[in-house]
């Protein structure tokens, strides 16, 4: 009965577009309307007032001759205030929009090298906002937001970007690994020695209590009996140390030293070598006193 009486609906965030005998007479807000067919009045079609979404995939050439895929999104809406506009001036509003979008990044990136374009996409979008926004705007459209959300290089000089990160890492890892190397050697070194620096003054020490050692000895052996000289007394002391050093040789199962010469005849050919060695060092420091 609505449709024979000429009764119409307009939807909400919509307007209709009214003709008269072909001829545009009014656009319809959302509501309720009597359009009688009988007088020639008709509605021509509906224009939503909705924001839409276009996303455009432009293939185009970087500055250094690399292939990239440049994906936009274009979020526009029809205004209405220029309804009229919009619905009769442009035929294709999405073939129009992604028209401007290629011409405007094929323009673009191309005067950008690759790593620039990841680095500035915010821009490629702004220059393609402005002129959508010029260009739709005389066709009653707005341009609510642009945005670059992708940008895919060639499969392959993706893999060799990969590469080089990798290879820039590693070699960072690598100069890291040396120098902690580095470091490591040099404490180890300096721990070295320290370790030498501090055995020495031990075997010193050492050295120097088994001379007062043997001093002690010959003074209160000489004491103790006399007519002996110091000679004797040293003979018989390094004769006792030589079969205590046998003894502890021969009590250990694991022992893998070897003296040579061999046997008590040679202690004395051993004493007279200590003994020249003790005078020389005597000599030697009388000289420099």
């Amino acid at each position: 009965m609505g449709q024979v009486l000429g009764c119409t609906q307009v939807g909400q965030s919509s307007v209709a577009i009214k003709e008269n005998f072909g001829k545009f007479d009014e656009v319809l807000q959302p509501g309720c309307y009597c359009v009688p067919w009988c007088w020639g009045q008709r509605i021509s079609g509906t224009l939503s007032l909705r924001i839409k979404q276009l996303d455009v995939r432009c293939e185009t050439k970087t500055k250094d001759n690399v292939f990239v895929t440049v994906v936009a999104s274009i979020q526009y809406r029809a205004l209405a205030e220029k309804a009229v506009d919009a619905f009769y001036k442009l035929s294709n509003t999405k073939a129009q929009i992604q028209s401007y979008v290629f011409d405007v990044i094929r323009a673009s990136v191309p005067k950008m090298e690759l790593d620039s374009v990841f680095e500035q996409k915010n821009e490629i979008a702004k220059a393609v906002e402005e002129e959508l926004e010029k260009a739709m705007s005389a066709y009653g459209y707005e341009i609510v937001q642009t945005l670059i959300v992708d940008i895919e290089p060639d499969v392959h000089v993706k893999k060799a970007m990969n590469e080089i990160n990798a290879a820039a890492r590693m070699r960072v890892a690598t100069n890291e690994k040396g120098e902690a190397e580095k470091i490591l050697q040099i404490k180890r070194a300096e721990g070295d020695a320290e370790s030498k620096y501090l055995a020495g003054l031990g075997i010193a020490r050492q050295r120097q209590a088994i001379v007062d050692g043997l001093r002690d000895s010959v003074l209160a052996f000489s004491e103790n009996v006399p007519g002996t000289s110091s000679r004797d007394i040293m003979d018989m002391v390094l004769v006792t140390q030589y079969f205590d050093t046998m003894k502890e040789i021969g009590a250990s199962a694991k022992s893998n030293a070897v003296f040579i010469p061999h046997g008590p005849g040679a202690v004395k050919d051993i004493t007279s070598q200590i003994r020249e060695g003790l005078l020389q060092g005597n000599a030697f420091d009388f000289e420099k006193v």
